[in-house]
């Protein structure tokens, strides 16, 4: 029951946003590693795009092993494009949550802040 609901939620969230908030992070990725010296970040980039990609179900989780590079990428990384990207995720959820139906996915978005703004030192994991 629990894995119909995220897979419906998961089909709702592409529709209604996710697939263009995926595709952003995406052409970041790109971009970092187009720029070689920033590859860490784009492959924080693709790991966040496929959470975005499909969020329901799946939990991120700060990994044990990341060390001192990972809070100064961190640093890095808020400075140049987590704030923007986390006001795009709070401006979407704002969007979301003005409809009724919507409220679960601006929910989604509200989860993706705290990634937007740190994305190094992280794992995508299942709740299952």
């Amino acid at each position: 029951m629990r894995s119909t609901l995220n897979l419906i939620m998961n089909i709702g969230w592409l529709i209604f946003g996710g697939f263009f908030l995926a595709l952003g992070y995406a052409v970041a990725g790109l971009i970092c590693y187009v720029l070689i010296v920033t590859i860490p970040f784009g492959v924080a980039s693709f790991r966040m795009a496929n959470y975005c990609l499909w969020p329901f179900g799946r939990d991120l989780v700060r990994k044990e092993s990341a060390g001192v590079a990972s809070s100064v990428g961190n640093v890095i990384w808020f400075i140049v494009a987590g704030w923007w990207l986390a006001l795009g995720h709070i401006t979407t959820a704002i969007g979301q949550f003005i409809t009724i139906i919507g409220i679960p996915l601006g929910l989604a978005n509200i989860k993706l802040v705290p990634v937007s703004l740190f994305p190094l030192g992280h794992e995508i994991v299942s709740r299952d």
